[in-house]
């Protein structure tokens, strides 16, 4: 094919850009704000959508589709995220999934008292990092970010969990 030159570079960018997307820190965007994050929502182990297992892991991850929340405010994706070990030991987290930047957040933990305590502090990390989230990236892919956007409802991201074969997050 004979591509203009202003057509390659464009082309160029267009791919540097949305290859770079993810790597971008939260800081990069001097507009965006987050939203006053809501206190956790109750959530039914009994409902869990189960991701797809690592085969790396040990656990299984879960999220119950009534706590999924998506904020046309700051465009965060709020879930409750629950891990299961096969003892039945859990960890339940409280988080957000900022798809802009590849970006999550634990806002609070389920104690085994019935009870949630908030992170002191919580901070944004990158589901790529030093640390990665598997769990929260699987989300991530599994539906909850088209790219660097946040899925477009509840309703259809619940349906891309629930088959994921019917839809593509990325």
């Amino acid at each position: 094919m004979n591509f203009k030159p202003a057509f390659a570079v464009s082309l160029a960018l267009l791919l540097g850009v949305s290859s770079s997307v993810w790597a971008q820190p939260a800081g990069d965007d001097p507009e965006w704000t987050e939203a006053e994050v809501p206190p956790p929502p109750a959530f039914d182990v009994g409902k869990l959508i189960l991701l797809d297992a690592s085969p790396n892991s040990s656990l299984t991850f879960g999220v119950d589709p009534a706590s999924i929340h998506i904020s046309s405010r700051d465009g965060i994706v709020r879930y409750v995220m629950v891990a299961s070990s096969a003892s039945g030991a859990r960890n339940v987290m409280y988080e957000g999934i900022r798809c802009a930047t590849g970006e999550f957040k634990t806002y609070a933990r389920y104690s085994p008292e019935g009870h949630w305590n908030a992170v002191s502090n919580p901070e944004w990390r990158s589901m790529y990092g030093n640390m990665p989230s598997k769990h929260a990236l699987r989300f991530a892919k599994a539906g909850a970010c088209d790219n660097a956007a946040p899925a477009t409802s509840v309703q259809s991201l619940v349906k891309r969990l629930k088959s994921p074969n019917s839809g593509t997050a990325y």
